[in-house]
């Protein structure tokens, strides 16, 4: 008989213990194992060499933190069952198998406004099938609909394992050390009250921390400008490829990018849909641009050109729009250069927006001594939370290198 129990070696947490066969049984199922295909951070690997890790290795470690946050809890006297420990490290294990290739980037552009989650659930619902409902407790935690608020907090909240390990990660494989937060010291802080997730208030420095480091891992590595042109450029190439596919245009591509390129939209998936969505991966769309960079379409073979060979558009920053007049002229240029009409498809504005911490929605509240819950950001404690509560948004103006 197979040994279930196993212990993965990550580079991240350690080792990490699977508690539960029937996790082994998610692990090894195909939907599960195509994460491994997926990347954590779309093209970030073209700025930060090293992130190259994948959704797998950040469900794993997700999970592990799940494992010691609810043990955690156990120890401070919070009634636990197995089966809820279960059906919460399986939940959190599952949160991203919806994502299409590229993680966030395309995912709207395969399925037509299907956000990871949606999926996600979509595709937790035909392995739970498989497993004969046993999954059915981690999909209603999954939805938030489970009576114990604090499982659903701890998987979708502002400060759940979720952010714990893809922030802890990416700052790992980047090596952006203002990411890297103490998940240790976060997790041994939490603790429920009323069955709602709470930090035990001696912990405010470190929720600051991991507030701020969001922050600085958001403009510094995420909406960094050149790796958010990255993941735009990605979609424009989709969706010109669309555009060309529906136009009658017979494009070369995997043959299942190809069954999405061709197909109209629509409001519900077909089982059709699924079966081609979880057999597609990073590579198809790597091979497909490697195929259009010797396309007949002048847009859609420059654009490929611009992310397989990095040689990116040029980009500069603003805390305000740019005026029409300057994006005009970039237009205006790129059209006289390329000998071309369509000067606009290779100008772009880009706006990235980031609201640090929302102090009205699912606000982090803190635990007194007394028992008292007060929120993080009125907490006579606190240093930064009550500073970063406002949103903030910079705009990207992208143009060809050549008339730079």
């Amino acid at each position: 008989m197979q040994n279930k129990l196993k212990i993965i070696n990550d580079p991240v947490h350690g080792f990490v213990k699977i508690p539960y066969e029937i996790i082994f049984d998610v692990i090894e199922h195909p939907y599960f194992q195509r994460l491994r295909r997926i990347s954590q951070t779309g093209l970030l690997n073209l700025i930060f060499p090293g992130a190259t890790h994948t959704r797998f290795h950040h469900a794993i470690g997700a999970m592990h933190l799940m494992f010691t946050a609810l043990e955690g809890l156990k120890l401070k006297g919070i009634k636990i069952t197995k089966e809820e420990e279960q059906a919460a490290m399986l939940a959190i294990l599952m949160h991203d198998m919806g994502h299409g290739p590229f993680s966030h980037a395309l995912e709207n552009m395969l399925m037509d406004d299907w956000h990871h989650e949606k999926l996600s659930l979509l595709l937790m619902n035909e392995i739970n099938k498989e497993f004969q409902g046993k999954l059915s407790m981690s999909i209603e935690m999954f939805q938030g609909k489970y009576h114990r608020k604090f499982f659903n907090q701890l998987i979708s909240s502002q400060l759940d394992v979720d952010r714990l390990d893809y922030l802890k990660r990416d700052s790992f494989y980047t090596g952006v050390t203002e990411g890297n937060i103490n998940t240790q010291r976060i997790i041994s802080m939490m603790n429920v009250a009323n069955e709602e997730l709470v930090i035990d208030d001696k912990g405010i420095y470190s929720i600051e921390n991991f507030l701020t480091a969001r922050m600085f891992m958001y403009w510094q590595v995420y909406y960094h400008k050149t790796a958010s042109l990255a993941e735009h450029l990605l979609v424009k190439i989709l969706q010109r490829a669309k555009t060309l596919t529906l136009a009658g245009e017979d494009l070369q591509a995997p043959h299942n990018l190809k069954y999405f390129l061709e197909k109209e939209k629509s409001l519900k998936a077909t089982d059709e849909d699924i079966l081609r969505f979880t057999e597609l991966d990073d590579n198809d769309i790597i091979q497909a641009m490697k195929l259009w960079t010797k396309n007949d379409d002048f847009v859609l073979s420059y654009l490929c050109k611009c992310v397989t060979e990095r040689k990116l558009p040029k980009t500069t920053i603003s805390s305000v729009p740019f005026s029409t007049m300057e994006i005009e002229e970039k237009i205006s240029k790129a059209n006289k250069y390329f000998g071309i009409d369509e000067g606009a498809e290779l100008v772009d504005e880009i706006n990235r927006n980031l609201l640090p911490y929302n102090s009205e929605q699912q606000p982090i509240m803190l635990l007194r001594k007394n028992g008292e819950k007060v929120h993080l950001h009125k907490f006579e404690g606190q240093i930064l939370s009550s500073f970063i509560t406002a949103d903030s948004t910079r705009y990207i103006l992208a143009f060809p290198r050549e008339i730079s």
